[in-house]
C-alpha cells in the first residue's frame, strides 16, 4: 500500500460508525453480508450505512458485491493484512530492546491460547441467539457423533429461550439423547469456573453480528451461519421440513469438522477448513442417485 491508501484506510476507521460497520465484516470474514443485515444489527438507516460502506470500499478496507437484489459487503483481508504490515514495519526501528518484552508477551499469550492441539477431548461450543433449534441441533450432533473425541455444549445470546418442541421432536425421531439438552445463556460459558473453550461456532447470523468479549484461551471461532427454521412460513409440513433441513445441514458440516486431523494441523489450517465447512450446504437427497 501507499501512503496515501494507508491514510485513507485509516481515516476511514477514525468515525465511530464505520469502525463499528468494519468490526462487523471483521467478525463475519471471510464471508459476506447483505447491506440489510448490517443496518439491522447496527440500527443504521440505510442512507448511512451506503456512506459507511462507500467509505470502507474506496479506502479498500471493504469489497461489494451483487446477488440479485441484494448488496453484500466483506472485509478485504489482505489490505487489512498491508495496513497492519505497514503500522508496525517501523516499529523500534534501531531499538530492538523496546520491541523485545512485548514480542515475549505476545509469545507467551500466542502459546497460553494458539499452542498446538493435542490429542485430547476438545470443548466446542454452538452459540446462536435463542439457544432453542439450530445450536441445540448442532450440540445433540456432536454429543452423539464425536463421542469420546469432542465435549459440545450450546448457548444464546439472548436471556432467556426455550428449547423448541419440533426441535426436539427432530431430534428423538433421528435417535439423539435429550435427557440433557436445555436452553442456556451465553453467559454461562463466561465464567472463571467455566470449561475452557477450544472451538466457538456461531450458528446464525444474528449471533454472529453481536459484539462479544474475547473468550479466554483464544478458541479458534468460525461463523456456521443458516437460516433459522423457527421462522419458517407455510403448511405445517413445509414447516416440519425446514427444522429438518437445518439438522441436515449441520450433520454434514459436523461431518466435515470430525474428519478434520485436529490434532495434527496447525492453528491457520484449520481455521480455513472451518470457515470452508462454514460455507457448505447438505447434499440434496431430491437429486441423489
Amino acid at each position: 500500500m501507499e501512503s496515501t491508501a494507508e491514510t485513507d484506510a485509516l481515516a476511514a476507521l477514525a468515525h465511530p460508525g464505520r469502525l463499528a460497520v468494519f468490526r462487523l465484516l471483521a467478525r463475519r470474514a471471510p464471508g459476506a453480508v447483505p447491506a440489510g443485515e448490517i443496518a439491522e444489527a447496527l440500527g443504521l438507516k440505510p442512507n448511512t450505512l451506503s456512506v459507511h460502506v462507500a467509505a470502507l470500499a474506496r479506502s479498500g478496507l471493504a469489497t461489494s458485491r451483487r446477488d440479485g437484489r441484494s448488496i453484500l459487503y466483506a472485509v478485504d483481508l489482505d489490505r487489512v493484512g498491508a495496513l497492519l504490515a505497514f503500522l508496525v514495519n517501523d516499529c523500534c526501528r534501531g531499538r530492538p530492546e523496546l520491541c523485545a518484552p512485548l514480542a515475549a508477551q505476545a509469545l507467551r499469550r500466542l502459546d497460553e491460547g494458539t499452542g498446538p492441539m493435542t490429542d485430547r477431548i476438545f470443548n466446542v461450543l454452538f452459540i446462536c441467539t435463542g439457544n432453542s433449534a439450530r445450536s441445540i441441533f448442532a450440540e445433540a450432533i456432536l454429543a452423539k457423533e464425536g463421542a469420546g473425541r469432542f465435549r459440545a455444549f450450546s448457548a444464546g445470546t439472548r436471556p432467556y429461550s426455550e428449547l423448541n418442541p419440533e426441535a426436539v421432536a427432530v431430534l428423538k425421531r433421528l435417535g439423539h439423547d435429550i435427557s440433557g439438552l436445555r436452553s442456556k445463556n451465553v453467559e454461562e460459558f463466561q465464567r472463571p469456573e467455566s470449561p475452557k473453550m477450544d472451538f466457538v461456532f456461531t450458528v446464525c447470523d444474528s449471533a454472529a453480528n453481536e459484539e462479544c468479549p474475547p473468550w479466554p484461551g483464544q478458541p479458534i471461532t468460525a461463523h456456521w451461519g443458516m437460516p433459522d427454521p423457527v421462522k419458517a412460513v407455510g403448511t405445517t409440513a413445509e414447516k416440519a421440513l425446514a427444522f429438518t433441513e437445518a439438522y441436515r445441514t449441520l450433520r454434514h458440516r459436523m461431518t466435515g469438522f470430525l474428519s478434520l486431523p485436529v490434532a495434527t494441523l496447525d492453528r491457520i489450517s484449520l481455521q480455513k477448513q472451518l470457515d470452508d465447512i462454514g460455507l457448505s450446504a447438505a447434499p440434496d437427497e431430491r437429486q441423489a442417485g
